[in-house]
């Protein structure tokens, strides 16, 4: 058995052609493109690198970008101080802070001062609640790509039995609060979790986003399972893996996410999807 590979970019790429399409009708009917604003602080590289893809995603779609690009030192009141005035500027629909943050910056704190509404990450504490309650308003962007991605898999997930391997606040908790949305039975496994594998080795779903490269072998995977990877790690050789053991995987599993070009362009593309229904939301 081989496991068909969900292409992430290419699922990516057709969402993007069909946004890029609603903002030029948009633009027909006399508005303004959606505006999305973006904080970055200090030279993490990898997080430089994550800004400019989202800049070329918008770039892609004609949306407008403004970028605040902010010293390592700066202090957790002129970062909070930059976000009000998004929050009250008419052109900003959606606001993003790349994480992570120096120390001396609470991100919590920071994620609250966001507007709820402009929250295109889907990580402010209201819309995670919303979540909670089943009647979802912005989306974490993570977990909404994980669930595009289950979808153009055609099968049905109600009732299935699902286990997320990694319970951060922005990726494995979302995912879980998703999945139970969408009828399945879930599993959310954890550091402190006795026997991650048996859970693995039961679902028809897996989720995993540790970092742990290589963590889930293909002895652990159900025959015909869905694997979501959203693990990434850079290796000493500069190559990059995920928590599956892509090799080992791919020929047990049904369906299987590629790291890289899986989960990364979806959570990206989510952004957009939520910075168009911000947008919407706006101007209705």
């Amino acid at each position: 058995m081989s496991a068909t590979i969900l292409d992430g970019e290419a699922i990516a790429q057709s969402i993007k052609n069909e946004i890029a399409r609603r903002t030029r009708d948009r633009a027909v009917e006399g508005y303004r493109p959606p505006g999305l604003a973006i904080v970055i602080v200090g030279n993490d590289p990898s997080s430089h690198v994550y800004v400019r893809l989202k800049k070329k995603d918008c770039e892609a779609v004609g949306f407008h970008t403004e970028i605040r690009r902010l010293d390592e030192s700066v202090s957790e009141k002129e970062v909070v101080s930059y976000l009000q005035d998004f929050n009250s500027d008419e052109r900003i629909d959606g606001i993003l802070v790349q994480l992570p943050l120096p120390p001396q910056i609470d991100p919590l704190t920071v994620i609250k001062t966001i507007n709820p509404d402009k929250d295109v990450d889907g990580i402010h504490p209201y819309n995670l609640g919303m979540l909670t309650l089943r009647e979802p308003a912005i989306r974490s962007c993570t977990s909404k790509g994980i669930m595009s991605l289950l979808d153009r898999t055609d099968v049905p997930i109600r009732g299935l039995d699902a286990t997320v391997v990694g319970a951060s606040n922005h990726v494995g908790r979302p995912a879980c609060l998703e999945l139970l949305r969408a009828g399945c039975t879930v599993t959310s496994c954890h550091r402190f979790s006795r026997d991650t594998k048996s859970h693995v080795a039961s679902a028809d779903i897996v989720v995993s986003a540790t970092g742990v490269a290589g963590l889930i072998k293909g002895d652990w995977v159900k025959p015909g399972a869905i694997v979501i990877d959203v693990g990434i790690e850079r290796q000493s050789d500069g190559s990059l893996r995920g928590d599956v053991d892509f090799d080992s995987v791919v020929k047990v599993a049904g369906w299987l996410t590629p790291v890289p070009g899986g989960v990364g362009p979806m959570t990206r593309v989510s952004i957009l999807e939520n910075l168009m229904e911000a947008a919407e939301t706006i101007s209705s």
